[in-house]
């Protein structure tokens, strides 16, 4: 039998190493922050969105996703996404609709995060760079906004970004990891 304080060492061991695995790596990678702000007005949709990731040029790096109403007959919900010009413009309508991962349903009103772990899709592996994270919004019966913030990847440090749109989207953040 082996002395008490052995014992209680490989216990401890156990314990620890078991902790270890179980806990995730801290990967490098970004959160988006986008609040729908509550409208007063007669005839409320829900928006549809673009969230992407623009190089220096104003050339698309990624789509990060899209909302819009993916339930209508036909898909004919893809029919209003023309109405996020910039988007569509520059990517939307090259891309076959709907993407795993990127497209999904409109969101109702309230603020909405999104995650992305560099290495995995959408986000992959952004080279080295100047970049803008860019929030669309289009709304039936409303109006349409942009909103962009600078960045630049990969993070070095941990960095918290924000700019406030005006009408049809409220506060959007950008938290970079590294």
């Amino acid at each position: 039998m082996q002395p008490l304080h052995l014992r209680y060492s490989a216990a401890a061991l156990t314990a620890a190493s078991t902790f270890a695995l179980s806990t995730p790596a801290l990967a490098a990678g970004l959160s988006v922050g986008v609040e729908i702000p509550r409208l007063q007005v007669a005839e409320y949709h829900r928006p549809y969105v673009a969230i992407w990731i623009e190089r220096a040029d104003n050339s698309v790096a990624t789509t990060l996703s899209v909302w819009y109403d993916l339930k209508l007959k036909n898909a004919e919900g893809t029919k209003w996404l023309k109405d996020m010009r910039q988007w569509w413009r520059r990517t939307g309508r090259d891309l076959e609709l709907p993407i795993d991962g990127v497209s999904s349903p409109t969101r109702p009103v309230g603020q909405h995060t999104l995650e992305f772990t560099e290495g995995k899709s959408p986000l992959n592996a952004l080279p080295a760079g100047e970049y803008k994270l860019v929030v669309e919004a289009a709304r039936e019966v409303g109006g349409r906004e942009l909103v962009s913030i600078p960045f630049s990847w990969p993070a070095t440090q941990a960095t918290d970004l924000k700019a406030q749109g005006k009408t049809e989207l409220g506060a959007i953040t950008l938290q970079l990891k590294p």
